[in-house]
């Protein structure tokens, strides 16, 4: 069965990027007779809020925008919002059963760096020996590879890492086309868990999008640099077939800058304050739509 997911995270209130995701998603599902399931990806303990999952939810009802699975009305009672129930902070045993997966094959370890050593430890440039390496519409670190061999215990302030084969991932973006990334020399061995236990996205959502079913994935443009290490890594984790890949083109907010959840201008909140019509809003979010 065709399934696609939106998956906002909550660490902050909906902006119109956001809505032209979800017209993607939507639009796409309906043109392949699929179906749409809602997840929350509040992986980010320090950043997340419920508040802005009660407002994320309320704006998903307010817009139309019903999923398939894990419906917004699943999470209603007489008394206000109750917790999503795809919630990824709630998924933390499905991902320890999944990192054992990888420490079976030697793959896991863990490291003592964090980002800022990386940063100041290095020279900014495209070489993965620098350090840093642009990538995802930014400039993303590269790890070096400086705990790899040191057999460092996994308990304490430690991050855990994967080592990435250095081999090219190729796939067909269905509106970008034919893609090949080395994940290893874009992000160096990667991060599946911060040293304050945090699980990362590129971790929560290549094992969401495998546990799930996830057949299509449709999101911005921004995160086609992470495409290859989510299909390597769902790989090493056991997934057979990738998941189909569509990214679709942001909304900016200037030519060099993408929309960001402090945007007050493009929040569907402050828009909704403003008189906005859901049509209108809408309609303002569907121009990257493809449908």
């Amino acid at each position: 069965m065709w399934l696609t997911r939106f998956a906002p995270a909550p660490t902050g209130y909906l902006h119109l990027g956001h809505v032209a995701n979800a017209l993607n998603v939507w639009n796409e599902a309906r043109a392949h007779g699929g179906r749409v399931l809602l997840r929350i990806e509040d992986h980010d303990r320090e950043r997340c809020r419920p508040d802005y999952e009660t407002a994320l939810l309320d704006d998903l009802d307010w817009l139309g925008l019903v999923p398939d699975l894990y419906p917004t009305s699943a999470f209603r009672n007489a008394s206000g919002r109750v917790p999503c129930e795809s919630r990824q902070s709630d998924r933390g045993a499905i991902y320890a059963t999944m990192t054992e997966r990888l420490r079976a094959q030697g793959l896991l370890y863990a490291c003592r760096c964090s980002r800022r050593t990386l940063q100041h430890g290095g020279v900014r440039g495209d070489s993965p020996a620098s350090g840093l390496v642009k990538g995802g519409g930014g400039t993303e670190v590269s790890y070096p590879g400086t705990c790899r061999d040191l057999g460092l215990p996994f308990g304490g302030d430690v991050g855990w890492r994967v080592r990435l084969p250095t081999i090219p991932v190729t796939f067909d973006d269905r509106w970008c086309g034919r893609q090949r990334q080395v994940p290893a020399e874009q992000c160096g061995d990667l991060l599946i868990r911060d040293r304050r236990g945090n699980w990362t996205y590129q971790f929560v959502a290549t094992v969401d999008d495998y546990i799930q079913g996830v057949t299509d994935v449709i999101r911005g443009a921004d995160l086609l640099p992470s495409t290859g290490r989510q299909i390597l890594l769902g790989g090493l984790l056991g997934r057979l077939a990738p998941a189909t890949f569509a990214h679709h083109a942001l909304i900016m907010k200037s030519p060099t800058r993408k929309l960001s959840k402090s945007d007050r201008d493009t929040g569907v909140r402050d828009l909704r304050a403003l008189g906005w019509t859901s049509e209108q809003v809408l309609a303002a979010a569907g121009s990257t739509s493809r449908a």
